[in-house]
């Protein structure tokens, strides 16, 4: 999303004053190479842009998914990773074709004009994009000593191609930038998401867990002990039986007896299901599925001591990315049973027209909650993440909302924003933590306010978010973050609303509450409050947490500030 936004906006200004004054020495340039072309480098461009042209592109990484999802060791992640590059690359593109036009340069055009606007280059992120990731995947996978050249080679086609572009009279200096900035950062973010945590240990099965974080054994199956029984909670749309297989010989490689297996439906996303488990005798409940699931099965399972472990199968997998688990369903059960059962605090919401509903990783009002209201559960099962993009953009222009906020019981604090997100938890997709001091286990809930100044504040916005410089600020930063134990939000008119990416009626007010260590969830480290059973009796909802909340990592937040 953060990544479009920015594109378009480096498109504008680029394309309008002052920043387009640079317009006749960028067409200086393509009108010098021009000048000086020949047949040999006629060739060898023409060659360059075949290889990173549409068809070229689609075929190699047709073959390439192909290749590596084939045989007895399928590799689904560096697929996912390649493919996903690749698509995502050319999502963005025309979505910032479709909102900035940039006619090509004066210089005669060796190479016919797509219908698409000069910005960015296309061609140029596409070959970062897919040959970037041929790199990626070289430098992990080959050995020997043809590595370091196809490494090379695969790096070094990109630059080739940009080249090209400029000789061909095909785009502006700033339009072929602008490729390998977009093509260069959807690999960062699909490296983030797909293969950034390959280098974590599984550990093996059978290996020794300390017995207090697990359920009690005692029964014995074909003469081996048993952890106990487990219930698998599955969303039937996003799971397949292969996928309830690998997560059914996971359990039993940890120890566990043949589980049940309990589908989602419409009525009931999996607290009902979770609650039966509970009534049962469970000892453990696998939510696989996305968000939605898992919400649902930590809110049938608060408070109870019966654990969770996640399966992660959906598009955003918030929770479980923040509790280190991997994207792979199999491994990332495996890595939670490796570790063991920890305690983190779960929120409860409501507001107008919002029964008490739990949250386990974030709920939001405004921009992020109208995103997701207008992204198609179709185009969320075809594209993933990307998805969310054209609804953002077209969202992104919407008036912002004055917000009331109130922390605790603090005097009302008063701001204009274009969304407010709570968090139990603070990194989104590709490890970009929008809230920095968020803690599943610290009794507390991170507010962060997101007001840019117009539009030429959202680049601010972006690049802080992508380089992690979202600390609070002064008065004009784009970020504004608070700690509390209650937080209730008013809007001035009704907005779009979302708990854990699952979109509420619009309304005015959201309201939501921490609930101190009410889960048991499996995690692969085991950090945190690692013991059994529910919580103490008479537990607060809210256990203080000092004398004021708080603006993260300054003095007690001010009781009032005009906007």
């Amino acid at each position: 999303m953060t990544q479009t936004v920015l594109m378009v906006l480096v498109g504008h200004a680029v394309t309008h004053p002052p920043l387009h004054l640079w317009r006749p020495e960028e067409n200086g340039l393509t009108d010098r190479l021009a000048a000086g072309r020949g047949p040999a480098l006629d060739t060898v461009t023409a060659w360059l842009s075949i290889l990173a042209g549409t068809g070229t592109v689609v075929a190699v990484a047709g073959v390439a998914v192909l290749a590596l999802l084939v045989g007895s060791r399928r590799r689904w992640r560096e697929a996912a990773f390649l493919g996903g590059a690749v698509a995502a690359q050319s999502a963005v593109f025309l979505l910032v074709t479709l909102c900035v036009d940039r006619p090509r340069p004066t210089a005669p055009h060796l190479d016919a004009a797509p219908p698409t606007s000069s910005f960015p280059s296309g061609h140029v992120g596409a070959a970062v994009a897919l040959y970037g990731a041929l790199a990626v995947l070289a430098a992990s996978r080959v050995r020997g000593r043809l590595r370091p050249l196809l490494c090379v080679l695969a790096a070094l086609l990109p630059v080739l191609v940009a080249f090209s572009r400029l000789y061909r009279g095909m785009h502006h200096p700033t339009d072929v930038l602008a490729g390998l900035a977009n093509g260069g950062a959807t690999l960062w973010i699909m490296w983030r998401a797909f293969l950034a945590d390959r280098g974590r240990s599984t550990p093996p099965a059978g290996a020794d867990r300390a017995p207090a974080d697990r359920a009690p054994a005692g029964r014995a199956v074909a003469g081996r002990a048993v952890a106990g029984r487990a219930v698998v909670v599955h969303n039937p749309v996003l799971v397949d039986d292969d996928t309830l297989g690998r997560i059914e010989r996971v359990l039993a490689e940890h120890g566990w007896a043949a589980p049940t297996r309990t589908a989602t439906s419409v009525d009931d996303p999996g607290r009902g299901a979770a609650a039966d488990a509970v009534a049962a005798g469970a000892d453990l409940v696998v939510a696989c599925g996305g968000d939605g699931t898992v919400t649902a099965c930590s809110h049938a399972l608060a408070g109870t001591g019966v654990a969770l472990a996640i399966a992660p199968c959906g598009t955003g997998n918030l929770l479980a990315r923040n509790l280190g688990l991997p994207s792979d369903p199999a491994r990332a059960l495996s890595d939670a049973l490796g570790g063991g059962p920890r305690r983190i605090d779960l929120a409860v919401a409501d507001g107008d027209g919002v029964p008490p509903t739990v949250v386990s990783a974030m709920a939001g009002i405004g921009l992020d909650a109208a995103t997701m209201a207008d992204t198609s559960r179709g185009a969320k099962d075809r594209l993933g993440w990307p998805a969310y993009l054209p609804p953002l953009v077209r969202h992104l222009g919407d008036r912002r909302m004055r917000l009331t906020v109130t922390l605790d019981d603090g005097r009302p604090i008063h701001r204009r924003a274009a969304m407010a997100v709570i968090g139990n938890v603070g990194a989104l997709q590709g490890g970009i933590r929008l809230l920095p001091d968020a803690r599943p286990d610290d009794g507390l809930l991170d507010l962060v306010l997101v007001h840019p100044r117009g539009l030429a504040g959202w680049p601010a916005a972006a690049a802080r978010l992508l380089t992690g410089r979202v600390a609070p600020g002064g008065g004009t930063a784009p970020f504004e973050h608070f700690q509390a134990r209650r937080i209730h939000l008013t809007a001035d008119r009704d907005q779009p609303r979302e708990l854990d990416g699952e979109s509420l009626p619009p309304g005015r007010t959201l309201r939501l509450s921490v609930r101190p260590a009410a889960l048991l969830v499996h995690t692969p480290s085991g950090g945190g409050s690692r013991h059994g059973g529910p919580p103490p009796a008479g537990s607060p909802v809210a256990a203080p947490q000092g004398d004021a909340p708080r603006r993260a990592g300054t003095e007690p937040v001010p009781a009032e500030r005009s906007a």
